[in-house]
């Protein structure tokens, strides 16, 4: 148990206090869909989202800086905590769309457009998009679902220079990632981006970057628009869930513990993710200097 002052508990990560002005912000094993955490952990789980992150925070250093400090963390939460920068984040989550599903193919199909802006005709889900997109949500307290809203909202409220900021940051940072994912066998269809401000002004990459958590991963191989694509993320538990466990989404009542077998089928499409992008496997992970 770290004896350190915790600052903030989310449904994955843990941040404590380090020191002046940082942070050691430690990845659980802790899984969430619709908005719950769910009962039963995907064993290694922190460790994937962080060693991941690191090593896209290294490809991606030249588009924009990052939050990270070290690596030299406690034992106990070694391979799955970092310490970074204590950053004023923006509370958007920075959407960034290159392929049309989710919630996106549900707005598409009503009104032909996602968060305002206006799709062609013709689309289906899995399609890719002429152009990717700015879809940013408003981020919500926990255990509620974050709220899409179009460019204009962010305008409103954070002002025309910091949205013009994030949705340039957004655009070029999976422009980058989506181009690397695609080279390694995966389409990255969207994913979100969180971002923090330093004392003077200087926007930060922060928190996980290109996960399965926050990201929807497809293999490249199998694509193909308008049927169901397997995919490296949380998707997996997400339909066990709505079509298998039972579980009423409407109700009050939790949902269930996950089966042995769905945990490892999990465990093993994030395991496959890791290694597939960064082409080592997790134990051969070298520490992000």
């Amino acid at each position: 148990m770290l004896e350190l002052p915790l600052l903030h508990a989310g449904k994955v990560r843990r941040l404590y206090a380090w020191g002046p002005d940082q942070i050691l912000l430690v990845a659980t094993d802790a899984i969430s869909a619709y908005d719950h955490v769910l009962a039963t952990p995907i064993p290694d789980k922190g460790v994937v989202l962080t060693q991941l992150s690191l090593w896209w925070f290294d490809q991606l250093c030249d588009v924009i800086e990052n939050h990270v400090v070290s690596t030299e963390v406690p034992a106990e939460v070694a391979g799955r905590a970092v310490i970074v920068e204590a950053l004023a984040m923006v509370p958007v989550e920075c959407v960034a769309r290159g392929y049309l599903t989710g919630s996106g193919w549900a707005e598409y199909q009503a009104s032909r457009t996602v968060c305002g802006i206006a799709l062609p005709d013709g689309l289906v889900d899995g399609s890719r998009l002429p152009e990717p997109i700015f879809t940013p949500a408003i981020k919500a307290p926990l255990g509620e679902h974050d709220e899409n809203v179009d460019f204009a909202t962010i305008v409103a409220l954070h002002g025309p220079e910091l949205a013009e900021r994030l949705r340039s940051a957004t655009l070029a940072l999976y422009g980058r990632a989506e181009a690397i994912a695609r080279d390694r066998g995966i389409i990255l269809a969207d994913t979100k981006f969180e971002f923090g401000l330093r004392p003077d002004g200087t926007l930060v990459l922060a928190d996980e970057v290109l996960t399965p958590d926050s990201s929807r991963f497809w293999d490249a191989a199998a694509w193909q628009p308008g049927v169901a694509l397997p995919s490296f993320d949380k998707q997996y538990v997400r339909d066990w869930l709505a079509h298998e466990s039972g579980w009423d989404r409407a109700s009050d009542l939790p949902p269930p513990p996950l089966p042995d077998e769905v945990v490892a089928a999990t465990r093993s499409r994030y395991l496959a993710a890791y290694q597939q992008l960064t082409g080592r496997s997790l134990d051969s992970s070298p520490c992000h200097e």
